[in-house]
């Protein structure tokens, strides 16, 4: 049930029973485990020694590290055992290799593309990485130190799934980013539309939408003037429909109300932890792409289908 200013609105899902046992089958071992995956690094040819362990092996480990958030050393632990139980005679990383290599990993995170043009839905939250626990901060108050990472994620409104991920300090704003998450999109697939709140409502915004074909959904900002230029055509149409007709109307017209997609997907993020183990900046950056690898592998066994209740 969602409350709107047009009264409240109830749904029902149409494929209970499909997304019930998608549920259930997000609790098994085995989806993260392919037996065909590569375990062992294929010679490179060059000179010096070469890696052991491959890099899909490496997100294996850090995969189940994430899942059931253990240190490294009980993580490998569980690794071997699920490695046995498989009946599969492959030789476990230690945890200092996991280590090093997890500074450096270019973790893969799979997606299904969308059928037709892709439309991203932008947003931004923040993870904590430093800091004591929120009894301390009440009672003690907040430290100096206190700060956390900011993690952009573009998804596609149709497969929800994540398309596009960035990390940065908490002093990086959104907008910034927009070019960023529109860039992870491959040359050759079509973005119809890019929607983020207002403050994706900036010159540089605009301008990466128009130069990847996309048509900006950003409200635009009180007291907002026409700009001239063929990049910010949407938006002149935008602040025309709001002066006119008034921003409800406006966002319930372009399907601006379809961001709150991405913010379930952002509360979806958060129960993989509210904070991130790693300690170094490039390792976070590592184990927050490996929780979009796992939301994306969630989201393919299947999601709701929901529609209005008449």
């Amino acid at each position: 049930m969602r409350e709107t200013s047009w009264g409240r609105v109830k749904y029902r899902t149409t494929n209970w029973k499909a997304y019930n046992a998608a549920l259930k089958a997000r609790g098994e071992l085995t989806i993260w485990l392919d037996r065909d995956m590569q375990w062992l690094a294929r010679p490179t040819g060059k000179r010096g020694r070469c890696q052991k362990f491959s890099d899909a092996a490496i997100q294996f480990c850090l995969t189940i590290k994430c899942l059931f958030g253990q240190p490294l050393r009980q993580t490998l632990g569980l690794v071997e055992s699920l490695l046995g139980m498989a009946g599969l005679h492959w030789p476990v990383p230690d945890y200092s290799t996991v280590c090093r290599r997890q500074k450096s990993l270019d973790v893969q995170v799979r997606y299904r593309a969308s059928d037709k043009g892709l439309h991203m839905l932008a947003d931004s939250t923040g993870i904590k990485f430093l800091g004591e626990g929120e009894w301390k901060t009440k009672k003690h108050g907040a430290e100096r130190r206190r700060q956390w990472r900011k993690v952009h994620l573009g998804i596609d409104a149709q497969t929800l799934q994540i398309r596009a991920i960035a990390v940065t300090t908490n002093e990086v704003g959104d907008s910034p980013m927009a070019a960023d998450l529109l860039g992870q999109i491959p040359s050759n697939e079509e973005i119809a539309s890019f929607t983020g709140d207002g403050a994706y409502d900036t010159q540089d915004v605009h301008k990466a939408c128009y130069l990847r074909g996309a048509i900006p959904i950003i409200p635009p900002r009180k007291g907002a003037k026409l700009r001239k230029g063929l990049a910010f055509a949407h938006r002149n149409e935008a602040v025309k429909a709001c002066r006119q007709l008034g921003r409800a109307i406006w966002k319930r017209w372009s399907g601006y109300h379809r961001r709150s997609l991405v913010e379930t997907k952002m509360n979806c993020f958060k129960r993989l932890g509210e904070k991130v183990m790693a300690r170094t900046f490039e390792r976070q950056v590592t184990e927050l792409h490996i929780r979009a690898s796992i939301l994306n592998q969630f989201t393919a066994l299947g999601t709701p289908q929901t529609v209005a209740a008449a």
